[in-house]
């Protein structure tokens, strides 16, 4: 881990917690603009009812957001980043199979969250221009905030964060100032914080136990938090989730203050068809202002998902979990990345919710259904985490027993949200466990009919082809990527292309492999001399967050090996060599089909079938690789599945 990757997680710094705001709290922190709105819908205005949704809003605040997450699973970090991936990459040393399942049911649920997350934020917003202009049409406005926020993207996210963060103060110190002013007035609704209120809500409100589908949009930007922890430093979100969860209190229990001073009436009543108690709060001097802030901070609360999905994506690919896609560095600053085909594809998802659900009083029936599986998923990950952790299970079991009410309460109570448009997020879920369980069970297939021999048997012929002059010079370095794991051993398949498919004589073989390994950041490589000046394997450790640039990793390598006199990379050509020209370089990349030898069942052939059109759509290996396309040879190999038994023909004379 670099020094500054160290600082950030080790240091609270204002720089850190400026971006914290910019970056993490958008989700969450513009959640006042749309939860007692919710709460409340279309009835009238009950002071056991407003102090009812209030209270739940507080302890879901205090139980959900900053004991489960703030306090606990930020601890859970895998070298100071966060997520469900990341939190799966840890638990996965407990050797325990299953637990890829519910890593991929919650970060595909966290990925489709992404895409109605923006449009709700946004809509709830602009939505408040219609104070002013009751009739006007507010979709092509959120359409076009949305399009430029994920144009920004590209910039990546510290520069969006320093842009952002002053504002996200600016919403802050709204909202508290906002919610000071009415408690002030009416300062009885403190006894919201009482939880009786919370749990009366649930026999009084007409909807009875679903309400608190509605309380939970409350918490729902809780996982991006978790995910976006590679971006801030935990020390940087924990400091300034006092600020945040201060001034979001504030302004609930303001909402409810006004609220119960207007009881016996309604929100339409009160402000129109879009009556919203978070604007009703405010003077009429300052609604125009108010709505341009609430509309900035709308936009930026989208970027805590947008830049969470970025970070999914990249852990679920090292994982082998997602097709190998291009990432870019916009900075240098470790964990800022921007994968452009999910960026527009997040994009293309948001205006079609937009259009789909037009209103964000629509949307909020389909939000947060999603969510709550990953929370659950993320439970039942913390569990074993706890336990590799030899957490006491006194301490461990009655935890995640009251988080798992919670939460399965909150899924039971979303459920009712499937109709009314969830099944959207869920059928966008779905989609996504399909392509990683696919993803995931093709690359188990293919190990498991991926041949391994030892270089050992073949390490003689290879020499002696390499100084066979009656065979045509392929190249002077000859580089081929292996999947093998060990260094003593290689696939049979790089043999084969070796020796048999046109015998390929080079100056010096090279072998390298590329290992994954389960911390986000890690660069350091083994050299193992197979045969001296002939045959050598190059083995680099990567972490799961570092871009795979072989090209340039593997000339450092040559160059550190040269000037350590291990290796002479002077071309063998006798007019070359004496003036010192370096030899060249060939890649070799092996492509598999499926072979129409292969005796496979239905659901192999479905699963290898998608597996090679994902394939297709996704990056080439040498982009994956960061190889230069004009020194790399792509060889296709029939996969062979099942080979059918042996042949009964028999010969006549």
């Amino acid at each position: 881990m670099s020094i500054s990757h160290k600082d950030l997680h080790s240091k609270l710094t204002l720089g850190g917690l400026l971006i914290s705001l910019g970056i993490i709290y958008g989700d969450i922190g513009t959640s006042p603009l749309y939860v007692m709105k919710a709460i409340i819908g279309n009835y009238v205005i009950n002071t056991d009812i407003v102090l009812g949704g209030i209270s739940c809003v507080f302890w879901t605040l205090t139980l959900q957001t900053t004991i489960k997450y703030v306090l606990i699973t930020l601890s859970a970090d895998n070298h100071g980043e966060g997520g469900i991936f990341a939190l799966y990459a840890l638990v996965k040393r407990t050797k325990i199979k299953w637990l890829i399942v519910p890593a991929i049911i919650g970060g595909s649920a966290l990925l489709a969250d992404g895409i109605i997350t923006p449009p709700i934020s946004v809509s709830s917003a602009v939505e408040g221009i219609r104070t002013f202009y009751p009739e006007i049409n507010t979709v092509p406005i959120v359409i076009g905030i949305l399009v430029i926020l994920f144009t920004i993207q590209q910039f990546g996210s510290k520069l969006v964060g320093k842009f952002f963060a002053p504002m996200m103060i600016i919403w802050f110190g709204m909202l508290g100032i906002l919610g000071l002013i009415q408690i002030s007035k009416h300062i009885e609704v403190l006894k919201a914080i009482n939880p009786y209120y919370a749990f009366h809500l649930l026999n009084i409100h007409p909807e009875g136990f679903y309400v608190l589908g509605f309380v939970f949009l409350c918490t729902t930007g809780a996982e991006a938090l978790y995910s976006d922890m590679g971006h801030c430093g935990r020390k940087n979100i924990r400091i300034s989730w006092i600020f945040v969860k201060t001034t979001l209190v504030l302004n609930y229990f303001g909402q409810g203050a006004f609220l119960i001073h207007h009881e016996g009436e309604t929100l339409q009543s009160l402000g129109g068809a879009n009556g919203n108690p978070f604007y009703l709060i405010m003077a009429d001097w300052f609604q125009p202002i108010g709505i341009v802030i609430a509309t900035l901070a709308a936009v930026i609360a989208s970027q805590a998902l947008i830049s969470g999905s970025f970070t999914l994506i990249n852990e679920a690919m090292r994982l082998n979990l997602w097709p190998k896609v291009r990432i870019k560095y916009p900075t240098e600053v470790k964990g800022q990345l921007y994968i452009p085909s999910i960026n527009w594809l997040l994009l293309l998802g948001c205006i079609g919710v937009v259009l789909h659900f037009e209103e964000s009083s629509n949307m909020e029936h389909a939000y947060g259904l999603a969510i709550i599986l990953c929370m659950i998923m993320t439970t039942i990950l913390l569990n074993f985490y706890l336990i590799m952790k030899r957490v006491k299970l006194y301490f461990i079991m009655p935890l995640i027993a009251i988080y798992l009410a919670i939460e399965i309460s909150f899924l039971i109570a979303n459920l009712k949200k499937f109709s009314h448009g969830g099944y959207v997020t869920l059928l966008i879920a779905l989609v996504l466990i399909l392509v990683m369980t696919i993803w995931f069970l093709a690359k188990k297939i293919n190990k498991s009919y991926t041949k391994i021999v030892k270089i050992e048997d073949f390490k003689k012929v290879i020499v002696e082809l390499s100084e066979d002059l009656s065979i045509p010079k392929y190249a002077t370095h000859l580089v081929y990527m292996t999947n093998a794991g060990r260094t003593d051993e290689i696939e049979e398949k790089v043999i084969y292309s070796i020796l048999q498919r046109r015998p390929k004589r080079a100056d010096i073989y090279w072998f390298v492999h590329v290992n994954i390994v389960a911390v986000p950041y890690r660069t350091d490589y083994k050299v193992t001399e197979i045969s001296k000046d002939d045959i050598y394997r190059v083995d680099f450790n990567l972490g799961f967050r570092e871009p795979t640039k072989i090209n340039l990793m593997f000339r450092e390598v040559i160059k550190d090996m040269v000037k350590n006199g291990e290796v002479d990379i002077t071309s063998r050509y006798e007019s070359l060599n004496k003036n010192n020209i370096i030899g060249d370089f060939k890649f070799v990349l092996s492509e598999k089909f499926l072979s129409n030898d292969s005796d496979i069942l239905w659901h192999e052939k479905l699963i290898m079938n998608t597996y090679f059109f994902l394939k297709k759509l996704s990056l080439s290996e040498e982009s994956a690789f960061g190889l230069d396309s004009s020194s790399v040879k792509i060889e296709k190999f029939p996969m062979v599945l099942h080979p059918p038994e042996k042949s009964t023909l028999t010969r006549i004379t």
